[in-house]
């Protein structure tokens, strides 16, 4: 049913909300995952895949133990560290990848919030055309 789900982290503790959900289904069906973190901050917008910053460090260290985690539970893991805008990497991800299911957490704005500064789940829904899992975090 779901070959590759493309797993969206934030590197926060809402990450676990979607992991922990996303496990047994990805065992259920033989999922591979991929897990896409995209670097955000000035050094990855302005330089992206040749950029370096404790920020970007910290990424690729979040990535490569969560990775070792999922492969050692028996998981088939690509992770994969994108630059720039979160909701425009996402979709690219899903279309270059050709993911089967996209599983994100979402913060849960309110209003006021999201009116001004939109989602990036938000974003991400209307542009894509596979099935979404949005978790609200825990």
């Amino acid at each position: 049913m779901y070959q590759t789900i493309l797993v969206t982290l934030d590197a926060t503790a809402a990450d676990q909300t979607i992991l922990d959900h996303i496990r047994p289904l990805a065992k259920l069906c033989h999922s591979k995952l991929v897990l896409l973190h995209v670097a955000d901050g000035w050094a990855a917008r302005a330089f992206g895949h040749e950029a370096e910053s404790p920020e970007v460090r910290e990424d690729r260290a979040y990535l490569a133990k969560l990775t070792v985690e999922l492969r050692a539970e028996g998981f088939e893991v690509d992770p994969e560290l994108a630059f720039g805008d979160p909701a425009r990497e996402i979709i690219k991800w899903v279309e270059d990848r050709h993911c089967d299911l996209l599983a994100m957490s979402t913060h849960g704005h309110r209003l006021i919030g999201d009116l001004f500064l939109g989602t990036t789940a938000n974003k991400v829904q209307h542009r894509v055309n596979i099935p979404i899992l949005l978790l609200k975090a825990r």
